[in-house]
């Protein structure tokens, strides 16, 4: 697949910088030329006793930390005092320094993307809790006009069910739903089944190659536990279908069937996956795709476009477009059913 075949022109003012709640809900079934608008309610009673509504539990990290002007995304610590990260770092030299909040000095050691740098003395998660902010997406920052988050991204920016810290961005189909929803779906029989993907590096870094086939993806952590695949397992045998909420979580499903995970249906699977799924993908597990309105030439898009296909993904967005519905991380929700 071509980069440039997953482009589209939007307006700016879409960009949702805010949660809507309740949200907007395009449908889209493989049966139907044409998305048709319903309601978060409506959505909840397609979902029948005995389908599974599979979740991702990752819990978003505060790693956004700025020296004056500049922002820095601690990624993972290489050892005590050393750490990856993403900052602009053109302007600066090997050796250079930066000062940090609470006095914490840090200097460039290693170019690149990441970057290495080391800082003058060890830091652990209480400083990040302190002194950082929530990575929201640039595009957030740039709609709102504001490089820093305001104080409700703390609720807004996690899913009611975060749990398992080591996401870098919030696996934003899950923010539509709240904990009364899922009681509400477990009452009448739907089961709830939670995995866990960490959102990496990726998510930051646009897709540089034209031809989708050479784009490197970034592995990202998966588990999918054995009671969590077991479930699955048995709804599909009783010819039930599985609704996956989000990308995240169709990527962590997709790569347990596939074999790319450590461990076994007795054990539980973990591990990095660093599954690119576009058009030609044959879908192992999931029947249903819960998902928000992706950006342009992006390798989310591409997945959707795979699950529906291309022209009907470029389509449906600019029906909703027309419409106004919301796009992105705080926007409205896409459902795309392989039948009613």
């Amino acid at each position: 697949m071509k980069l440039s075949d997953l482009d589209f022109q939007y307006p700016e003012e879409l960009i949702a910088t805010s949660p809507q709640r309740p949200s907007r809900v395009m449908w889209v079934s493989a049966q139907n030329p044409e998305p048709r608008e319903i309601t978060l309610q409506e959505l909840l009673e397609k979902i029948p006793a005995g389908d599974v509504l599979v979740l991702n539990n990752t819990r978003v990290l505060k790693r956004r930390v700025f020296s004056g002007d500049v922002e820095i995304l601690f990624l993972k610590q290489v050892s005590g005092k050393q750490w990856e990260v993403l900052f602009p770092s053109k302007k600066y030299k090997l050796g250079s320094s930066l000062e940090l909040p609470l006095g914490v000095s840090m200097t460039l050691v290693q170019k690149g993307r990441p970057q290495i740098v080391e800082l003058d003395r060890e830091v652990d998660e209480t400083y990040f809790q302190q002194v950082a902010e929530l990575p929201l997406p640039p595009y957030i920052q740039k709609a709102r006009d504001a490089r820093h988050t305001v104080d409700a991204d703390e609720s807004w920016y996690q899913t009611a069910w975060a749990e398992k810290p080591g996401s870098f961005a919030a696996p934003t189909a899950s923010l539509h739903f709240s904990a009364e929803d899922l009681k509400t779906l477990k009452a009448r029989g739907v089961h709830i089944v939670e995995v866990t993907l960490h959102v990496g590096l990726g998510t930051f870094l646009p897709v540089t190659a034209e031809d989708l086939d050479q784009h490197d993806m970034h592995e990202e952590y998966v588990e999918v536990s054995a009671d969590s695949w077991q479930r699955i397992q048995q709804v599909r045998a009783e010819g039930c279908k599985v609704w996956s909420l989000g990308t995240t979580t169709t990527r962590s499903l997709e790569s347990t069937a596939l074999g790319l995970l450590n461990g076994n249906a007795q054990t539980g699977f973990s591990g990095f996956s660093k599954l690119l799924i576009q058009p030609g993908y044959t879908f192992k597990v999931v029947d249903v795709l819960l998902t928000n309105f992706h950006q342009p030439q992006s390798t989310l898009l591409a997945l959707v476009s795979a699950f529906s296909n291309l022209e009907k993904v470029k389509a449906c967005y600019q029906w909703a477009i027309a419409r106004k519905f919301r796009l992105f991380s705080y926007g409205d929700l896409s459902c795309w059913s392989r039948e009613d």
